[in-house]
């Protein structure tokens, strides 16, 4: 089997980050009609920003190949945390999901780094 690859293993953080993001979107998407209904907010302007943020959370979803995604994610938790301001609860879900969202970014590096460090452990005692 020389000259073949083995495939890199998945990474928990983007994983867990992406799943994080994919149910925050669904969260976020379901406050639009709560800032038309009782907010009071404009249709367009609740449609631009309700849905807006839950397209952004399932497109930064996908890209958390990249380094920068994670970053827009942090981003992305004070923009939902912010939305408290038209929706209270979502002081209360955007907190949640911030930490949810620290959690699986953290635990998922420490993860990592000890994954790697069991592979290069494994490597040098097969390495003669």
């Amino acid at each position: 089997m020389s000259g073949t690859t083995q495939a890199q293993p998945r990474s928990p953080r983007r994983g867990m980050c992406a799943a994080v993001l994919a149910l925050e979107g669904i969260v976020i998407g379901l406050s639009t009609p709560v800032m038309v209904t009782l907010a009071d907010v404009p249709l367009g302007a609740a449609l631009a920003v309700g849905l807006g943020l839950a397209a952004a959370c399932l497109v930064l979803a996908g890209a958390l190949r990249s380094e920068a995604a994670y970053g827009a994610g942090w981003v992305l938790q004070v923009a939902a945390t912010a939305l408290g301001f038209v929706v209270p609860a979502m002081f209360f879900l955007g907190a949640l999901f911030g930490l949810l969202w620290g959690i699986a970014y953290f635990l998922g590096r420490k993860i990592e780094r000890e994954r790697a460090a069991a592979f290069a452990a494994h490597n040098d005692r097969a390495d003669p």
